[in-house]
Parts: structure tokens; C-alpha cells; sequence
């Protein structure tokens, strides 16, 4: 097992939004897998693992270092000059800098990610077709395989079919594979699919390291909970610090940064009553802040 259940896994999906609205740097298309090609770039993806690698130290949290690449797929980088033979590149780069800064700290539990975004807008119903979806879906996993990363997180999923895809290219790279879907307010995909025949769907059709919520507040993952046995199959949650839907956060040109410490207490009352669950984390609107609180929440440590 990757993810091994003697502690709780801290994954964060929320660096573009900390880079955009309180760093002040520009990502055309919010992509930030660029930043592996500049030495700015880079200088920064070292300060975040360094951050997130002493939360890990501080709350005895296992750290889940995910590489910059969610954009990282043929349709996304292209309008912004990255051919796909440049990707396998990148990610392969993105492996061996976060492996580079793990190595220097081998007393806080890490694993590395290779992330994986949908085909299209993460908001937006994805692909439909399993097989098309690990046929596209397949190179950025291979290449994160031969890069000896620890596992492939694929968020962001509005589909079952794309999830499903995923997992079983995963499978056949031989690499484990953490899947995470995104709802709406009510609890459901973006395709009006319930979250329970999603995640019933992919657990039905393949075996992944952990299937997964992101980018929605807990109060709307909880919207899809109905104390039914699917729930048993989560195993992880990654949420926005908002309460917004995913459309007014489009319209956002401000920050909604929520409470860390309420979002925090969210998610490890969300483990105490969902056991399964072992990684936790943040997506949309949050950054180092609510890492820390809800490391430190769900490991018990005192502020």
C-alpha cells in the first residue's frame, strides 16, 4: 500500500489560486507546470515542498508532494506553446525536483504525485468513454512511471468514464493511482451524475489507491452523503476553502479564502465519522494556513 493507514495524508491542489491572488503571479490558462522551465519557477516549487514537508514535521502528517502538471495534457498546454512530446519532459523534470527535496528530508513520510487534470475544463462534464480516456490519458502516466514517481492524482473529474479511463492506464503503468471527482453544490458531477453511482462505477471497474473528493467545500460533499455503503470506497477528501459553487468562483477577481481553522475541524470531523478516509487536504482558496490546521486537527497536535 502507497498510502499506508498508520497516518493521515495531507495533498494540496490550491497552489495556483495561492500563486495568483497572494503571490501576484501570473499563470496564462492557470497553468503551472511552466514553471519547472523557469528558474523562478522552480525556486518556488522548492519553498512550497520545503513548507509542506515541515507540516509533515510539525503534525506528524505523511505529505503527498504533488508535481505542478494538473494542466499538463495535450488540449491545455498547447495554447501555450507545449507540444506533447514536451510533456513527458516536464513531468519527468517535475519528479526529480520534488525527489530532489524529499531526499534531503527523509525523517517526514512524503510521496510524490504526478497530477493529473481532466481532458477539459474541470468544471465541465468530462470524457465519457473509459478507453478513449486511457488512451489520452495514457503518455503523461507512463511518463510519470518511468520517472519513478510514487503515484499518479487525477482531480478534478467530472465523469466517471475519464475516472475510470485513468485508473485502468494506472493499473496497466503499473503505478498506483489516487482519483479524485469534483461536485457541485448538491452533491453531484457536473453531468448530474450522483456522486455515489460515480464512485460505485469506478470501484466496480477497477481498483484504485484511493478514489477521492476535491474542489468543493465539505458542506457540498456532504450534500452526497446518504449513509449508503459507497461511502465506505472514499478515501480521501481535498476541498475548496469556499462555499461558492465552481461557477461563481470563475467569476471570482477576488480571493475567498474561508477559515482555515473551521475547514480544518471540517475534515476531521468528516474522518471521525467517515474512517476510510486518510488523506485530507486543500484545494481552491487554500494555501499553507489551512495545510497546517487541518494537519494539525486531524493528528491531534496542539497549536
Amino acid at each position: 500500500m502507497t498510502l499506508t493507514p498508520d497516518r493521515t495524508w495531507i495533498a494540496w491542489t490550491g497552489m495556483e489560486t495561492d500563486l495568483i491572488f497572494n503571490h501576484g503571479v501570473e499563470l496564462p490558462h492557470f497553468a503551472a507546470f511552466p514553471m519547472i522551465d523557469e528558474t523562478e519557477g522552480r525556486a518556488r516549487l522548492r519553498g512550497y515542498a520545503e513548507a509542506l514537508i515541515a507540516i509533515g514535521r510539525e503534525t506528524g502528517a505523511g505529505m503527498i508532494l504533488d508535481t505542478p502538471t494538473w494542466m499538463a495534457n495535450p488540449d491545455r498546454a498547447a495554447p501555450l506553446g507545449y507540444a506533447a512530446k514536451d510533456l513527458t519532459r516536464v513531468t519527468q523534470e517535475a519528479v526529480a525536483l520534488l525527489r530532489e527535496m524529499a531526499a534531503r528530508h527523509l525523517d517526514v513520510a512524503t510521496r510524490i504525485s504526478v497530477q493529473i487534470g481532466p481532458q477539459g475544463d474541470g468544471y465541465q462534464p468530462g470524457m465519457a468513454a473509459a478507453d478513449a480516456s486511457a488512451s489520452y490519458h495514457g503518455p503523461q502516466i507512463r511518463a510519470a512511471a518511468e520517472a519513478g514517481a510514487d503515484m499518479v492524482s487525477a482531480y478534478t473529474l467530472g465523469a466517471a468514464g475519464e475516472a475510470i479511463g485513468i485508473a485502468k492506464a494506472a493499473a496497466e503503468a503499473g503505478i498506483p493511482a489516487l482519483i479524485a471527482f469534483t461536485v457541485e453544490t448538491d452533491g453531484r458531477l457536473a453531468d448530474g451524475t450522483l456522486l455515489s453511482e460515480a464512485v460505485q462505477r469506478l470501484a466496480g471497474a477497477t481498483d484504485p489507491e484511493a478514489i477521492m473528493v476535491n474542489c468543493a467545500h465539505p458542506d457540498h460533499i456532504a450534500n452526497a452523503f446518504d449513509g449508503g455503503e459507497w461511502e465506505a470506497h472514499l478515501a480521501g477528501i481535498v476541498a475548496n476553502a469556499s462555499r461558492q459553487s465552481h461557477a461563481e468562483l470563475d467569476a471570482c477577481d477576488t480571493l475567498d479564502d474561508g477559515d482555515p481553522e473551521e475547514l480544518g475541524a471540517q475534515l476531521a470531523e468528516l474522518q471521525r465519522s467517515h474512517p476510510g478516509l486518510r488523506v485530507l487536504g486543500g484545494c481552491c482558496g487554500t494555501d499553507l494556513r489551512h495545510l497546517r490546521e487541518i494537519a494539525r486537527q486531524v493528528s491531534g497536535v496542539s497549536a
